[in-house]
């Protein structure tokens, strides 16, 4: 093979790993990377020229150009190198690097001006040989590429020691390149045929080992193989737009999915009136408002036309160019069957909690009526209070309305239904104490007194016994407090504890002057009913004794209606 042949292959084979690599991936890595790609078909080009044609001049002009390509090429590969082990290095030193290099490689386009004749072509027969002379200058040339070659061993090192989350693999070829290109340049001083150096073959190489790597870098990649893998398999529809909210481009599926998209011109702004799109802007304006709301859902029309209606999951991202957000992506995925299972859960779900509430409501409704007609069955067995819980429920509910009207004591609406709820059960006690005493027609003794205070024990433990494994906590304790305290006074002189004041739950408060007020304007056995008048006078006269003083404004407020209500009682019998 003659030396145009052997210099020839070598420069086409490197034009080829170039284009491919320009082709299949030189946008997914940096500068670096590809600037080795295009500076190693140049090297075999300048061999290719040199023993192409023999002439000295441009052999001396043309050699210096190589120094200068193979002078960069160990900086380049640790720049790869640093970036791929996430190393930052500052530009401060990437200059100086790079002065390093040119200030190396400078005395090479001079070489025979300050060394005549280091740098010359010489005929042996049919075969030119290069012939080399550097002096001094190889000694720095090959003691900077050396330099680079401990920086390179010093990453790698680096990436070990701190497990950086970078293939080992990857690091090693990385390394193998110049370690190459040494060892080549080594084994050319050594051995050598003339004419025919080992140096382009080794850049070659070079190449194959580079796009080795680059192809299993890829792989690494992951958010780029993601991005193709949707643009290819049609899944996932994508929208690009720019910070100002400009159009930059969209995949087929985005444009099945919002046809709008077919028609839009590139760096037009989404929110047009022209494009229909202003769905989109309105992504994008609420993802800009509040980064953490990046899901949408979107129902559109199917991808095949067929009229049928489709459910898309939007994701909001923002759009990233060397490290800085420059606008924004939207993805829109196909979620009809999620989605629709999810709705038909949720009916579900609607309908077993409806049939859960209804069912729920129904057993407490079977329960307050057990409960209600325990307390009329109480009631029938004392002939003196006939209509008594009736009575006395909606007496606490008239107090307890004026309460929530005049808002000055808040109280919940979970406790205005519980106090209305329980009022039935706060002579449920009576239950427990003897006919002959109950059903007495006359006032009792001390004796029977004390028997008949019983039943607001009695009660509190009855209460408690029926509503023990309810779920309502809330509504047990009011019941409880009301049955068990509803016969003491403010001053402490009331039964079955003697609580004072506000040691009283207020539940009970209230329901002491219900349950005093009804038994003053109700006919008993042992006594006519009272006036309107004289009860009110006997109500306000107790206040701040038996009933509590803050209370009066609210038994005020409520005595026109508690009035109306017993009147028409009356009328009604």
């Amino acid at each position: 093979m003659d030396q145009v042949t052997y210099y020839g292959e070598l420069f086409g084979m490197s034009v080829v790993f170039t284009i491919f690599f320009i082709f299949k991936w030189h946008k997914q890595y940096d500068i670096h990377m590809t600037a080795v790609f295009m500076l190693l078909p140049v090297i075999n080009f300048v061999y290719l020229l040199v023993y192409l044609f023999h002439d000295p001049e441009a052999t001396v002009a043309l050699m210096s150009i190589n120094c200068i390509c193979v002078m960069f090429l160990p900086l380049l590969i640790t720049l790869c190198e640093m970036d791929l082990c996430q190393i930052q290095v500052s530009d401060l030193i990437r200059r100086g690097a790079f002065v390093l290099s040119m200030a190396v490689a400078a005395p090479f386009m001079v070489i025979n001006e300050l060394r005549p004749g280091a740098m010359r072509l010489e005929q042996t027969g049919t075969v030119w040989v290069l012939v080399k002379d550097y002096g001094p200058y190889q000694i720095a040339y090959d003691a900077v590429i050396v330099l680079f070659l401990l920086i390179d061993l010093g990453v790698v090192l680096y990436a070990y020691r701190n497990q950086i989350q970078v293939s080992r693999r990857i690091l090693m070829m990385l390394f193998l390149p110049i370690a190459l290109t040494i060892g080549a340049s080594v084994a050319g001083s050594v051995v050598s045929i003339p004419g025919y150096e080992i140096l382009p073959a080794a850049y070659v190489l070079t190449q194959v080992i580079y796009l080795l790597i680059v192809r299993r870098m890829a792989y690494y990649n992951v958010s780029e193989m993601v991005i193709e893998s949707m643009a290819e398999n049609g899944e996932i529809g994508f929208i690009t737009v720019d910070a100002k909210g400009n159009y930059l481009g969209s995949n087929e599926t985005a444009k099945s999915i919002l046809p709008e998209l077919n028609y839009l011109v590139v760096d037009a702004p989404i929110r047009n009136i022209d494009s229909n799109l202003e769905q989109v802007a309105d992504w994008i304006d609420a993802f800009q408002r509040k980064p953490e709301e990046n899901r949408f859902v979107f129902v559109s029309k199917g991808k095949d036309g067929s009229g049928e209606e489709r459910i898309y999951l939007v994701n909001m991202g923002d759009l990233y160019y060397d490290g800085k957000r420059c606008g924004f992506q939207v993805f829109l995925s196909d979620d009809t069957q999620n989605q629709k299972y999810i709705q038909l859960l949720d009916r579900y779900n609607a309908d077993l909690q409806a049939d859960v509430e209804a069912k729920t409501e129904y057993i407490v409704s079977m329960h307050d009526k057990l409960v209600l007609s325990m307390a009329m069955m109480v009631e029938s067995r004392d002939n003196s209070t006939g209509g008594h819980i009736r009575r006395t429920s909606e007496g606490v509910r008239l107090l307890t309305e004026a309460i929530r009207e005049d808002g000055s004591l808040q109280l919940s609406d979970e406790f205005c239904k519980n106090i209305i709820k329980a009022a039935p059960m706060h002579d449920l006690g009576k239950i427990a104490v003897d006919d002959a005493i109950l059903r007495k027609p006359g006032r009792f003794t001390p004796e029977e007194f004390e028997k008949m205070k019983s039943h607001t024990t009695e009660g509190q433990r009855i209460v408690h016994e029926i509503l023990q494994d309810t779920a309502d906590d809330a509504f047990r304790q009011v019941a409880e407090n009301v049955a068990h305290y509803h016969h003491e006074r403010v001053d402490g002189s009331g039964y079955p504890v003697g609580l004072k004041g506000d040691e009283i739950p207020l539940e009970a408060r209230i329901m002491a002057i219900a349950d005093v007020y009804d038994a003053l304007v109700s006919k008993r056995v042992y006594k006519d009913s009272f006036s309107f008048e004289k009860a009110d006078q006997i109500i306000m006269e107790g206040m701040g004794t038996q009933f509590d003083a803050k209370l009066e404004r609210f038994y005020v407020a409520a005595r026109p209606r508690l009035e109306a209500y017993y009147t028409a009682e009356a009328k009604a019998q």
